[in-house]
């Protein structure tokens, strides 16, 4: 199921491309050739599932667009921030069929355009005039940070508890999903129940999606993947699918000596092949269909508007992404 048949692609044609507009701004700020190599990768787009999610959320709540579309703008900036880094950290070179800042540039140039990216995020953000919005905004950017100091760190080389995988989880997507899907309850002055409900929904949502991904890594082919089947177990990353393959085969000594260094090519291509035939993939799917279940099951206090209902059609294709 491809995003362009999905609801929010038509009901936002117009605020999306305010929003790309917006992000675009940053280039009157930079000097050649970083300009135009930032504006091709905010070009290059991706779903915009998190500014869609944030613009949803504001006409839920009736927000006001002029500060809701910044506030997008800028959640997807720092998202292309993350990425930026994300990139130069694994030491990746391609990204959606494309050569990534650091296949051409030195790191220092790489972390510096990352950086920068982030810079503008935070001043699109200050655009909503609204503190709580930017200090969440704040909150967010640390824990994506933090969650990746913490997996170079403490969660490499190591199976890590269920509950440890989804603050790992937590960190690297569902925090964002959570800052998007609330900002419009925030902007618009709800009360603390209905910013606590559309947190949990981003939550919830986020961690669905991570799922899928985290199971798409395994059951996906490289082609489509555009990086080798089981490229985080390779990195010493343990998933839910893992987790729960270990589970089931305590004994199987190829988990860990995939994860300690040096790895083991050999065990680690038999590993995977054996995860693939598994029921672990299945299992983690169930997990994520949960979490998307309850996350729609949120939304059901509200009127049922056509921005409701884009949220929930999110929410189920975050589990209905094939591989």
């Amino acid at each position: 199921m491809k995003s362009e048949g999905l609801q929010y692609t038509t009901l936002l044609r117009n605020e999306l491309h305010a929003v790309r507009d917006t992000m675009l701004e940053v280039r009157h700020q930079l000097p050649d050739p970083v300009a135009p190599a930032l504006a091709a990768i905010i070009n290059g787009g991706g779903k915009r599932l998190r500014p869609a999610l944030a613009l949803l959320s504001a006409y839920m709540f009736g927000a006001d667009m002029g500060h809701a579309i910044p506030v997008a703008a800028a959640i997807e900036t720092l998202h292309t921030a993350t990425l930026i880094h994300d990139d130069l950290i694994d030491n990746a070179m391609m990204r959606r069929g494309t050569q990534t800042l650091n296949a051409n540039w030195s790191p220092a140039a790489t972390v510096l355009t990352g950086d920068v990216t982030f810079a503008w995020a935070a001043k699109l953000a200050t655009r909503s005039h609204n503190i709580r919005l930017v200090q969440r905004f704040s909150e967010t950017l640390a824990t994506i940070c933090n969650g990746e100091l913490s997996q170079m760190f403490t969660d490499k080389g190591r199976l890590p508890t269920e509950a440890a995988y989804y603050d790992r989880i937590f960190a690297k997507t569902a925090s964002l999903f959570a800052l998007a899907t609330e900002a419009g309850a925030i902007l618009a002055l709800q009360a603390e129940a209905d910013i606590a409900r559309l947190n949990l929904f981003g939550k919830l949502l986020g961690e669905a999606f991570q799922i899928v991904d985290d199971v798409l890594d395994f059951m996906g082919d490289e082609a489509t993947l555009g990086k080798p089947v089981g490229s985080d177990l390779r990195q010493g990353i343990v998933t839910l699918p893992v987790l729960h393959y270990s589970q089931q085969h305590p004994d199987d000594v190829r988990i860990q000596a995939v994860l300690d260094l040096p790895r083991d090519e050999a065990a680690t291509q038999a590993l995977v092949a054996d995860l693939r035939r598994s029921d672990a993939a299945e299992w983690a799917m169930q997990q994520a269909t949960t979490r998307a279940d309850e996350a729609r099951a949120l939304l059901a206090v509200y009127p049922h508007t056509p921005y409701r209902a884009a949220m929930e059609e999110i929410a189920a294709f975050a589990v209905r992404r094939q591989y």
